[in-house]
């Protein structure tokens, strides 16, 4: 099943590709000799002939087999890859996933305020003199958002992985861009990863239906992942960028894919972590203990 080629997917990830490139439609179209509505119909699936799809992979500097989704595609932008997982986690049952320092999806609507100002602030100096950088992230920060309001109104299985010395960071530095500011700044950036974390021992002890989340004490994967479980399929996603202390959306290459060995690995190492991991009032204790022994006080 997971080998049938869908031009609905072939047209999400044309869009996605697109966001990730910063064109807009209008100039896409353009540059494909097209009208809008056949590119708006093309980002649909609605795309038959092999030539439009090579004249959309040159364009957008993507490989044909990425764009079709021929065994891995690759995604080379932040801008382009959470764009992907609004899409994919718009048709999936079941999300799990082991981010830093816990899945976005289930962070709160103040950590959206301070995120918009980490990410301006990580990037690095004269690297937005055109504005492209400040750009991208409004164009992330919109994808994001969106993804949170989705993930609301559909209420999808979750099941977030959480490491706890990313907790431990997270705690003692706070979201920051960059280790520069001023004890002003750090201390409320720290302030607001305590708040983030009692937000999470909340959910712990109060257990939402549908949302599991395991504090995981062991060491764990340099790079974060995520399962899709859709109706017919599962699809893994294994990304370099990350939303949390010192956040990279600018360099990495993320990988999405539905291969059958890829996604047996990654589904073992999901349940051997979620096995050993602290859940429900064990877990909520353990992470008031790291706030009482890291976080600044209120």
């Amino acid at each position: 099943m997971e080998n049938l080629i869908r031009f609905s997917d072939i047209g999400a990830r044309l869009r996605a590709y697109r966001i990730g490139k910063g064109i807009a439609p209008e100039l896409l179209a353009t540059r494909l000799g097209i009208s809008r509505a056949a590119l708006y119909r093309a980002e649909k699936g609605q795309i038959r002939k092999i030539e439009m799809l090579t004249s959309i992979a040159d364009e957008l500097d993507v490989s044909l087999p990425s764009l079709m989704g021929v065994g891995v595609e690759y995604v080379s932008t932040a801008t382009a890859f959470f764009e992907r997982m609004r899409q994919l986690e718009e048709q999936c049952r079941q999300v799990i996933g082991l981010f830093s320092p816990v899945s976005y999806l289930l962070t709160s609507d103040a950590y959206d305020e301070v995120l918009s100002e980490v990410l301006r602030e990580a990037i690095p100096d004269g690297a937005d003199a055109d504005g492209s950088s400040s750009r991208a992230i409004d164009a992330l920060l919109d994808i994001l958002k969106a993804r949170k309001e989705s993930f609301r109104e559909r209420n999808p299985l979750i099941v977030s992985l959480i490491a706890s010395a990313d907790f431990e960071r997270f705690l003692l530095h706070g979201l920051v861009g960059r280790h520069d500011l001023s004890r002003e700044i750090t201390d409320r950036r720290r302030l607001s990863a305590r708040q983030e974390t009692e937000h999470i021992v909340r959910m712990l002890r109060e257990q939402p239906m549908g949302i599991q989340i395991g504090v995981v004490r062991e060491p764990v994967p340099a790079t974060s992942f995520q399962i899709f479980r859709q109706v017919d399929r599962s699809i893994l996603a294994i990304s370099p960028f990350r939303l949390g202390e010192q956040p990279n959306v600018r360099l990495g290459v993320a990988l999405i894919t539905s291969a059958p060995e890829a996604m047996t690995l990654h589904e073992d190492i999901a349940a051997r972590l979620w096995r050993d991991a602290l859940k429900g009032m064990e877990a909520a204790e353990y992470l008031e203990s790291m706030i009482e022994k890291y976080a600044i006080a209120r």
